[in-house]
């Protein structure tokens, strides 16, 4: 009983894998509405996932998440929106920081594209 224990992952509880972390708008008209994209994500840990705070680096991003706890082989959703009118044209770059109670620590998401008048 003991050796199988100690083949089992030492890291347990829940972990936020991203089915991707980055997503390119390309080139985007600045008055031509905002720009909405889902990030996917799924808890492959052992433990319910519960996203506590979603930071961005921008006013002119806005995001909004469940805040029900997300069950071990469950998916959830980040939702992001962009609105353009609201920064300067030209490239840009956003960061999206998600907080949860993952073994993994804070997750990174990045918003790109370039904003044109």
């Amino acid at each position: 009983m003991w050796a199988a224990e100690a083949k089992k992952p030492e890291a347990k509880g829940a972990h936020l894998r991203l089915e991707e972390s980055a997503v390119d708008f390309g080139d985007v008209p600045r008055k031509g509405g905002d720009l909405v994209h889902e990030f996917t994500f799924v808890n492959d840990g052992t433990a319910p996932l519960v996203l506590t705070r979603v930071f961005t680096s921008c006013s002119c991003l806005k995001t909004s998440f469940a805040k029900r706890p997300v069950a071990p082989g469950a998916s959830g959703v980040i939702r992001v929106t962009y609105e353009p009118h609201k920064s300067e044209p030209g490239v840009f770059n956003r960061v999206i920081q998600v907080y949860s109670n993952s073994t993994g620590g804070r997750a990174l998401l990045t918003v790109q594209g370039n904003s044109i008048d």
